[in-house]
């Protein structure tokens, strides 16, 4: 299999991500894998799709830690590849990591990727799903039940309104953003820092009211989702819980949250199940659905993390589920090119 990983940018990645991750399981395995950041696509004269990309010497990788500091250094294997000659190509950077001088590159991956998949590539997750999905209004097309009370708006005089009718507790956030940045708790006693916190949101357009939930005080728990399914393998599934730090209402990692084992319940298997004809529907590969009580408060299409995180809890390699499917994509796709014809295999 040849695996292209579309990433925000190569000299940013770190080795505990779930990409590296990924790549690491990929190569061990045999697999050709590429990395390719958002700046080194290139739609050619010829109509293909090509890309400065980078790989690794063919060998058995001890470490993410040495697979990273390979594919970084100057042992790298780097060519201008055609990415239409890929089986695969993961779409994995995060569009809210792009702004300032490179807001070009929040859907340049969407966008070559879409022209990719037209060429026969397999391009995960779906580019036009993907598109959808820039912004957190995504999220309000899911089914009223699983999402606490949201409204989005600029508007200071509505945000006081909303406050009002949950109480005073509400959750402000940017309509554009990832990792608890930009997040604030509003309390009934905060009433007088309101506009301060409104103006400060505003800076970045849109701004995200919810309801505040307090099985939140509980933290949250990340459970993935491949193929519309909640991901199990070897009968563990891929979750674990974030759980909050002192007064801090964000249990993200990178604000400082704390990890635990998650124990997947019946109602966390509800959620996914009202959820999973959409994200099928939307061409949604892999996704993380993190969830507080019975409420989803984000659902992650966009570099979906921490795979590593539940291996650490549940003791089992997840990244070889995801390999072992794509595995059998590749193998599916081969067969229908082999036993049918092009006209045949768009009526499929």
């Amino acid at each position: 299999m040849r695996l292209g990983i579309v990433v925000n940018d190569i000299n940013t990645e770190q080795s505990g991500y779930t990409t590296t991750r990924l790549a690491v399981s990929a190569i061990n395995r045999g697999h050709e894998v590429w990395i390719m950041g958002l700046g080194d696509l290139a739609y050619d004269a010829d109509e293909s799709i090509r890309a400065r990309a980078r790989s690794v010497p063919k060998k058995q990788y001890k470490s993410n830690e040495i697979y990273l500091n390979t594919l970084q250094g100057k042992n790298a294997l780097k060519e201008r590849i055609t990415v239409d000659d890929l089986d695969v190509l993961l779409l994995r950077s995060d569009p809210a990591n792009e702004t300032g001088t490179r807001s070009w590159a929040q859907v340049a991956g969407i966008n070559f990727g879409r022209i990719a998949m037209r060429h026969g590539v397999i391009v995960l997750n779906d580019p036009n799903g993907l598109s959808k999905a820039v912004n957190k209004t995504y999220f309000q097309l899911f089914p009223e039940e699983v999402r606490p009370k949201t409204i989005i708006t600029r508007d200071t005089k509505e945000i006081k309104q909303f406050a009002e009718e949950h109480g005073g507790n509400i959750v402000l956030k940017p309509l554009q953003g990832s990792g608890g940045s930009g997040v604030f708790l509003v309390k009934p006693d905060d009433r007088a820092n309101l506009n301060q916190i409104v103006e400060s949101l505003l800076r970045d357009g849109y701004i995200i009211g919810q309801e505040y939930l307090p099985a939140a005080i509980d933290g949250d728990i990340r459970l993935f989702m491949m193929n519309g399914q909640p991901m199990r393998y070897k009968g563990k599934y891929a979750a674990f819980r974030r759980l909050r730090k002192g007064d801090d209402m964000r249990s993200n990692i990178h604000a400082g949250g704390k990890l635990a084992q998650a124990v997947i319940t019946e109602e966390h298997l509800r959620l996914a199940e009202i959820v999973r004809p959409k994200l099928v529907q939307d061409g949604m590969f892999l996704v993380g659905l993190d969830i507080v009580g019975d409420k989803l408060m984000e659902i992650n299409v966009f570099s979906p993390g921490g795979l590593g995180s539940a291996q650490t809890f549940e003791k089992v390699n997840f990244n070889h589920a995801v390999i072992d499917s794509l595995e059998r994509k590749v193998e599916y796709m081969n067969y229908y090119r082999r036993n049918f014809d092009n006209d045949e295999m768009a009526t499929l």
